[in-house]
């Protein structure tokens, strides 16, 4: 095996480790959540897309997203890997500014 002769070369071929913004799940659980307005069934089968609204300035988003994702048990740390795969999209647009009130005549 390459590795066995050139360790370099098979440090050089794992993915980097994935940096954590959070020390324990706890804090994660502590972050505001935007709010679910609605949901809908998505394109695909046992898919949806559900629209969610910042609560502070307003701005929507769409999370295209499959109904069940599989992950890795808890790790040591409280979180969760999903692995490679993608398990959503979103797009997000922000609020346009309200009408002006109509006149009177």
């Amino acid at each position: 095996m390459i590795s066995a002769a050139w360790p370099e070369a098979a440090l050089a071929q794992q993915p980097p480790a994935p940096q954590q913004q959070f020390q324990q799940s706890a804090e994660w659980g502590k972050l505001p959540k935007m709010i679910l307005e609605r949901q809908f069934a998505g394109p695909l089968q046992d898919t949806v897309i559900q629209r969610l609204r910042d609560p502070v300035d307003g701005t929507i988003c769409y999370l295209y997203l499959p109904i069940s994702a599989p992950h890795s048990p808890t790790t040591a740390t409280g979180f969760v890997q999903y692995g490679p795969n993608t398990i959503g999209s979103i797009n997000c647009v922000p609020t346009p500014p309200a009408a002006p009130a109509a006149r009177r005549q």
